[in-house]
């Protein structure tokens, strides 16, 4: 069970979000600031110790999101768990390689690129005005970043250092590096050729394009009942649609799924739930997240209601405890997006309130052995 407010402090409207613009060594490199690092779930890969983070409890994952203004790039680094930019407002260039001149891809609003681990990458506002993007960051340790020896070397120029425990030294503050002190030692170029180079054909495979989704109406139990009709789309890994002919884009581990849900004007998902934890972001129009306080409440009983939205300039979050009971209506009067993100690279499986599976069986529709939707004359026949 929960109480009411330990369900209202999940809530993360845009609007609450803190920033630093310190969190990387590179906030005093020539072209790389102001940027803004925001950390909604887990402390991501910052190397602030004053980070603002929203909510610190493990998912299994972590969401961050970075502001910048036109023209700024974040240069070149590495992580070691899966990195994915999640686009919501611009026009952004992702950059990788370095072998001696990057390759380069440009994604924009909607779009979902996963960047392999163990490469080097950057990428840069294209646009005209202030851009953001959510991140998606592997595991609850992520192992934390590896910068390239330039971007080191560039930031040393500067006045910053990056110590061997990741303490940022800066000289325009006063700070100085002792004799204890040891400099982070960069890859040798021998060990940079050594990894793997990703062509721009294959990084392409790894841009999931909004306007590309494969939609599916038949992705939840409930989508044919009056009231309902959601559609869901996969980007990444096994998620929780409930389409036999879904396969995500990207299928490689990621340690989380990521799933779109679209809700027509009026539309809702009803009661369920699932034994994974699980973080919403309303991309696009006005959705009420309802949730029970209690894990085995009835039709009716006490929940805890909350219009999250998603602007041009805003994308108001909720991070959804495991086994709760939940269910979401569309209160504006065009579509409305959201984007799902569940720990964990196996199938999640959704418990349908006892009066969803009743009214669908009505309509000939149930969840077959596999989890999927189908005939319900069929899946009742096979199973006597």
């Amino acid at each position: 069970m929960f109480t009411e407010q330990q369900i209202k402090e999940r809530f993360i409207p845009f609007s609450s979000l803190r920033y630093t613009t310190d969190a990387f060594i590179d906030y005093r490199i020539p072209g790389c600031g102001p940027k803004k690092n925001y950390a909604l779930i887990g402390p991501g890969v910052s190397q602030n110790p004053n980070q603002p983070v929203s909510l610190r409890e493990k998912h299994g994952f972590q969401v961050g999101g970075v502001s910048m203004p036109a023209g700024v790039t974040n240069p070149p680094h590495m992580h070691f768990t899966a990195e994915v930019f999640i686009c919501t407002k611009g026009a952004w260039q992702f950059h990788w390689g370095f072998n001696p001149e990057p390759s380069t891809a440009e994604f924009g609003a909607g779009d979902v690129c996963s960047v392999p681990t163990w490469i080097y990458r950057g990428f840069k506002n294209i646009g005209n005005d202030e851009a953001f993007m959510f991140t998606g960051l592997g595991r609850d340790d992520t192992g934390g970043i590896l910068w390239g020896p330039a971007t080191l070397e560039a930031a040393r120029a500067q006045g910053v250092h990056l110590t061997d425990d990741y303490r940022i030294i800066d000289e325009q503050l006063g700070q100085k590096m002792t004799e204890a002190d040891k400099r982070l030692q960069p890859m040798t170029p021998a060990e940079i050729a050594a990894l793997r180079q990703w062509t721009p054909a294959e990084m392409a495979q790894r841009i999931v394009r909004f306007a590309g989704l494969q939609w599916s109406s038949n992705a939840l139990l409930d989508s044919i009942l009056p009231g309902c009709g959601a559609q869901m789309a996969p980007v990444i890994g096994l998620g929780m649609t409930q389409e036999r002919n879904h396969a995500a884009p990207i299928a490689n581990s990621h340690g989380f799924s990521i799933e779109w849900l679209k809700l027509p004007a009026g539309g809702s998902v009803s009661r369920h739930s699932l034994a994974e934890k699980q973080v919403l972001t309303v991309y696009q129009g006005a959705v009420e997240i309802a949730v029970a306080l209690d894990a085995q409440a009835a039709p009716g009983q006490a929940t805890v209601s909350h219009i999250a939205k998603g602007t041009p300039e805003g994308w108001d979050s909720f991070a959804m405890p495991a086994d709760c009971v939940r269910r979401y209506k569309n209160k504006g009067d065009t579509e409305a997006v959201m984007l799902l993100m569940t720990p964990g690279d196996g199938r999640k499986t959704i418990h349908w309130a006892s009066e969803v599976v009743t009214a669908a069986g009505q309509m000939d529709r149930a969840v077959d052995a596999n989890g999927f939707v189908g005939l319900k004359r069929f899946v009742d026949r096979s199973q006597r």
